[in-house]
């Protein structure tokens, strides 16, 4: 199956699934991020601003006793857009590029600095395999020198897949967390 198919029939099944079933996959990955964070005792957590059909994590966001970054789209041109992470403050969120809040911090925050980072997707495998929507703003950051991270995709149960298509540039996850 290709891309573009996977993208579509995903979509489909999250906008299908009740708002009750969501918070709760949404509440389990929450948890046990939480808790792999703390075993991991990472010191600078990157996280996401969800979309709407993403695994809600922003409540994690205030929650962590560490340092958390969050992504920034930066932008001359679509063509030469970028993917930054900058430190969390909630008096500096701001609606960004495709209306995700979005950080407003002066530094971005170094690829090695970061210890632990969760990764949204369309799509991902049990073994780490992850469909991204096509942008590549995190198969670029996760191949940017000194990137040394560990990967955590997040999604709702209907969004993994037995197998997906892959290219060289692609990064498996470390881990998949579903909210199962």
């Amino acid at each position: 199956m290709d891309k573009k198919t996977i993208r579509r029939e995903v979509k489909q099944a999250i906008l299908a699934l009740p708002a009750d079933v969501r918070k709760a996959e949404a509440e389990r990955v929450v948890e046990q991020l939480r808790r792999i964070i703390k075993e991991r005792r990472a010191e600078v957590v990157a996280l996401f601003s969800p979309l709407p059909d993403e695994i809600n994590i922003f409540p994690l966001v205030a929650s962590l006793d560490c340092r958390v970054a969050l992504p920034r789209i930066t932008a001359s041109s679509p063509e030469e857009s970028l993917m930054e992470f900058y430190d969390y403050s909630p008096e500096e969120i701001c609606d960004g590029a495709f209306g995700i809040r979005e950080p407003q911090g002066e530094r971005a925050v170094r690829a090695d600095e970061i210890d632990l980072m969760v990764v949204p997707g369309v799509a991902f495998t049990r073994s780490g395999e992850r469909l991204g929507r096509g942008r590549g703003y995190y198969d670029r950051y996760l191949a940017r020198e000194g990137f040394r991270a560990f990967c955590i995709g997040v999604c709702h149960s209907c969004q993994l897949r037995e197998s997906l298509p892959t290219e060289a540039f692609d990064r498996e996850m470390d881990m998949i967390i579903a909210g199962e």
